[in-house]
């Protein structure tokens, strides 16, 4: 059975992807969770994941003596270990604007990435409102959302970006946290597609267990104050 290697699920949007992809799919999987105690060379995480991965990052896929790295590469060596799966759409054109607009993702989308890092634990829509307003580059990631989202939804029909689950859902899917944790504006028919990818078991199951963590990190939340120890 392969083992995906991950940090923690409030925090870690890259290990989200393959773990979604690997659950929604009902792929078995051993999960070992990598937690964030500081990026530094000498921290527990860069010395666990250094002896897995040249990158010493995660997410990291091992399957028997074979170690897989990068949110990509993972996605495509579990598609074609696992074809009978149709993580990629069937139809030729449609797959490679899937792989596209994932690579899209995996590329861009930097300021949406880095104004609003991926928090599901929280609720911060007045943090949201105020990026909003003083972060055209959040804007402008928005809209390139809403256009693709929109686009894809329109020509296959939906309730998923490609019709059925696929890569492409799974690697949007921490894009449709931030979006609900920061209330970003969108309009309604991408809030209904944020809503059914909420609702997905594979990453309804990555919420509940984000939400059981209760880690708070202080380095990985510079807009919140340590909440109030009871």
């Amino acid at each position: 059975m392969p083992q995906l290697y991950i940090g923690n699920k409030n925090y870690s949007s890259w290990s989200m992807r393959p773990w979604v992809l690997l659950k929604q799919a009902g792929i078995a999987f051993d999960e070992v969770r990598v937690r964030f105690d500081s990026f530094d060379a000498g921290s527990d995480f860069k010395r666990t994941m250094g002896d897995v991965t040249p990158t010493g990052k995660v997410p990291a896929l091992v399957d028997g003596d074979l170690v897989v790295w990068d949110t990509l590469a993972i996605a495509e060596y579990v598609a074609e270990t696992w074809p009978d799966k149709q993580l990629w759409p069937a139809d030729a054109r449609a797959r490679a604007r899937a792989r596209s607009v994932c690579a899209e993702m995996h590329s861009g989308f930097t300021a949406l990435r880095s104004h609003c890092p991926m928090n599901i634990e929280a609720h911060l829509p007045d943090t949201g409102a105020l990026i909003w307003r003083d972060q055209p580059g959040v804007r402008a990631d928005v809209q390139r959302l809403v256009e693709m989202w929109g686009a894809l939804l329109q020509e296959h029909g939906g309730p998923l970006l490609f019709g059925q689950f696929t890569v492409a859902d799974a690697y949007f899917a921490p894009v449709c946290m931030r979006l609900h944790t920061y209330a970003l504006p969108v309009p309604p028919h991408i809030a209904a597609y944020v809503q059914r990818v909420r609702e997905l078991p594979g990453v309804k199951a990555w919420i509940d267990e984000a939400l059981a963590e209760k880690d708070f990190l202080d380095f990985e939340e510079p807009y919140r104050l340590q909440p109030a120890q009871g």
